[in-house]
C-alpha cells in the first residue's frame, strides 16, 4: 500500500475512533494484527465488544467505501475475530461487526461519517 493510502487509511481509522468514543465506546485496540488480517478497530461497549472495519474514501473512484467490504473481506474479518477472542480466552461477552464509512470530496470539504452497525449478523 503506498503512503497516501496509508494517511488516507490511518486519517480515517483516527476519525472512527473519535466517534465511538464520543458516542461512549471504550477503545481497546487499534490495529490489531492477526494471521488472517488487521482488524481496524476493537472496542467496547457495555457488556459488549465491537470490531469495526473502517473504509475511507477521497474520491468516488472506487464507488462507496461501504462497498469494499466484499465475501472475501468479510471472511477475513471474521477469521481474525476468531483468531483474537481465541487469544483472549477470558472474554466472554457478546460480540459484533460494525463498518465505520469516511467520504471526504472533495479533500476539502468536511467528512461524512456513516456508521453500520451488526454488518455480519
Amino acid at each position: 500500500m503506498n503512503s497516501s493510502r496509508r494517511r488516507v487509511g490511518a486519517w480515517g481509522e483516527h476519525l472512527a475512533a473519535e466517534k465511538l468514543r464520543r458516542d461512549g465506546y471504550e477503545i481497546l485496540a487499534q490495529n490489531y494484527y492477526t494471521p488472517y488480517g488487521e482488524i481496524d478497530l476493537i472496542a467496547r461497549n457495555g457488556d459488549q465488544m465491537i470490531f469495526v472495519e473502517v473504509k475511507t474514501r477521497t474520491s468516488h473512484s472506487f464507488g462507496l467505501p461501504e462497498e469494499a467490504v466484499s465475501e472475501r473481506k468479510s471472511e477475513h474479518i471474521l477469521q481474525s475475530i476468531e483468531h483474537y477472542l481465541q487469544e483472549h480466552p477470558d472474554i466472554e461477552c457478546d460480540w459484533r461487526v460494525d463498518v465505520v464509512a469516511i467520504q471526504r470530496y472533495p479533500a476539502s470539504s468536511e467528512a461524512e461519517i456513516v456508521w453500520f452497525e451488526n454488518v455480519l449478523a
